[in-house]
């Protein structure tokens, strides 16, 4: 069996190495973290902050991703949904994994480090142990409580490209960071439920595993309607305008709809339509929020 797993790490392709990082999931936190850089001044962002500190914050989760692989190759290889991960199928070693994040993570300080500021390349240092050490090393087999707890780490994105052009942390940035927080739950509770089964053969405590599906999607409605409700927040504090306000209403309506057709169990394969239209609506609404950063800004 060693024998066969040094075998096919030695048949690694750049491919598989790519795939360590998550890239779909970095690209939707690089997106809230260019909003949060874009949000955070009214003159431009300086291009070397713009290019280094995304590439600084994007290497840190890819390093943070990474350590997610090594921790969950044994759940990885049980579930159908990520059986054929590159250490699942043993094409990358545990130990060629682990060196690749470091070497992502020591990139990705240094470039933060150099391009922006102290205070960034903290933050992003600890949302990275955030995620990889306590919630994928410990929260994630702990509690159902898990999203709930370890959603903060996945949240900070658009913090640190706040931070980044900044150097000081205000109410704005966290309050993007809040709407992600309120977000996480149900996007991936709703996942949860689709996979319940293969999250209960992995031993995994995920809500609708430990509680039931009832129960799990009653909260997924609940947070929905707290997502709302913080998603206006941004417009009651005079951080954004009109069109964001719209705009929070109809995306933010429309995922209350899903979680209500879920919670009545109105649609077949209604779990897996939440958890997509989620990412949608995460993408549009920060979106939303740009486009109206620069609209008021024009006017």
């Amino acid at each position: 069996m060693t024998t066969l797993l040094r075998e096919r790490s030695a048949h690694a392709s750049w491919r598989d190495y790519l795939e360590l990082t998550k890239p779909k999931v970095v690209v939707l936190m690089l997106i809230t973290s260019l909003v949060g850089m874009f949000l955070a001044t009214r003159a431009g962002v300086p291009w070397t902050v713009l290019l280094f500190g995304n590439l600084g914050i994007g290497l840190c989760a890819g390093a943070a991703a990474a350590v997610n692989h090594v921790v969950d190759r044994r759940i990885d290889s049980i579930m159908a949904r990520t059986h054929k991960r590159p250490l699942a199928e043993g094409r990358v070693s545990p130990a060629a994994a682990l060196g690749f994040a470091l070497l992502l993570a020591v990139l990705g300080m240094s470039l933060l480090l150099v391009f922006t500021n102290e205070l960034a390349a903290w933050l992003t240092l600890a949302s990275l142990l955030g995620y990889a050490v306590v919630y994928t090393g410990f929260l994630k087999r702990a509690t159902p409580q898990n999203i709930v707890i370890g959603g903060l780490a996945g949240a900070a994105p658009p913090l640190l490209g706040w931070v980044a052009v900044t150097g000081h942390l205000s109410a704005e940035p966290l309050l993007l960071v809040l709407i992600i927080f309120a977000w996480t739950p149900p996007h991936f509770w709703a996942l949860a439920i689709h996979r319940k089964a293969e999250y209960a053969k992995a031993d995994i405590p995920m809500l609708p595993v430990t509680h039931g599906e009832g129960y799990t999607k009653l909260h997924i409605l609940l947070y929905t309607l707290v997502l709302l409700a913080v998603s206006l927040l941004p417009y009651a504090i005079h951080m954004s305008g009109p069109l964001y306000l719209a705009g929070a209403l109809l995306l933010g309506g429309r995922f209350l709809h899903w979680a209500w057709v879920l919670y009545r169990d109105a649609r077949p394969h209604a779990a897996i339509n939440t958890f997509k239209y989620s990412i949608w609506y995460l993408f549009l609404l920060f979106i939303a929020l740009l486009v109206d950063h620069y609209l008021l800004l024009a006017l």
